[in-house]
């Protein structure tokens, strides 16, 4: 079943009632509340300083694995509270994951940054841009990207992917297009982590980044072949909306649909979040010595 990305933008009070979130509105006094079983969430985005929720919800939701994200004053996805664990084994998949030799991570992180690539390659090609330069990296990736290639691909994709005359400069602290994927990102950075949790991994444990601040490193490492859907929405949603410098609700709209997504892994289509699942079954595979391939999505 695909689970729903609910995001909440107005004061609300949000609790628990017969398993389904109930939805009160101050603007609503007397009416009905509104319903929606938990088992059919899988992320929450609370975007607004006055919603309430009471700690019976917040138990149910972490007991259904569901990504509660809050934002921050400037409306961006800030913080992801996930459970602490969901998988029947999780003390055992943690250990498998701790003890990953590092020639495994380095195999594991060279898959990632090939998947990556490819899928921005096929991303420029789908806008008539040349790939050429981003399959001659390709070839370069070795074990562990010693040379950083996946940092020179980036660099001429974002060079490209607006158009050359765009000047596009990708900048987390600035708004317009750069706000839409900080958005999209942090909506993805959730989805990968919620996914891990359910595979029994420690998305703070890294195949590759290792950034002492940062505490999702291994969905920061994940999410990186994932990250052209992102892209191909935004682009979108900025040729739709090109004078747009901020985040409004319809952009929003459009970007929660992320996890919705449809892919494709081996030949088979799925919602983004399906295919995610998969992808981090599989990662739990290859640290547990069942497996030694990611299944990682092809961007057509």
């Amino acid at each position: 079943m695909i689970k729903r990305t609910l995001n909440f933008s107005n004061p609300c009070y949000l609790k628990k009632k017969d398993m389904q979130v109930s939805i009160g509105f101050p603007e609503h006094v007397g009416k009905p509340d509104v319903s929606i079983p938990i088992e059919d969430i899988g992320i929450m985005v609370l975007d607004h300083p006055q919603i309430t929720l009471t700690h019976a919800l917040i138990s149910a939701l972490s007991d259904n694995n569901v990504a509660i994200v809050s934002c921050n004053a400037k409306h961006l996805p800030y913080g992801v509270m996930l459970p602490m664990f969901s998988h029947h084994a999780f003390t055992e998949k943690m250990y498998e994951q701790l003890g990953s030799s590092l020639p495994l991570r380095k195999n594991l992180w060279q898959q990632t940054v090939i998947a990556k690539i490819s899928n921005q390659a096929a991303m420029l090609r789908s806008i008539g841009a040349d790939d050429g330069k981003m399959q001659y990296y390709l070839k370069l990736v070795k074990s562990g990207d010693p040379q950083n290639v996946e940092g020179r691909a980036a660099a001429y994709y974002w060079e490209n992917l607006f158009g050359e005359k765009s000047n596009f400069v990708r900048d987390r602290d600035e708004d317009g297009i750069n706000a839409m994927l900080n958005y999209g990102y942090a909506i993805l950075l959730a989805v990968v982590a919620r996914a891990l949790v359910s595979s029994g991994l420690l998305p703070a444990v890294g195949i590759h980044h290792r950034n002492k601040y940062n505490p999702w490193c291994l969905a920061s490492d994940i999410m990186e072949p994932y990250r052209p859907y992102v892209d191909r929405i935004v682009l979108q949603v900025s040729e739709e909306f090109p004078e747009s410098g901020e985040l409004t609700p319809e952009i929003k709209r459009r970007l929660l649909q992320v996890p919705v997504t449809d892919i494709e892994i081996d030949g088979k289509k799925s919602p983004l979040m399906v295919g995610i699942s998969r992808t981090t079954a599989s990662l739990s595979a290859c640290f547990g010595g069942v497996s030694r391939k990611i299944l990682y999505p092809e961007v057509s």
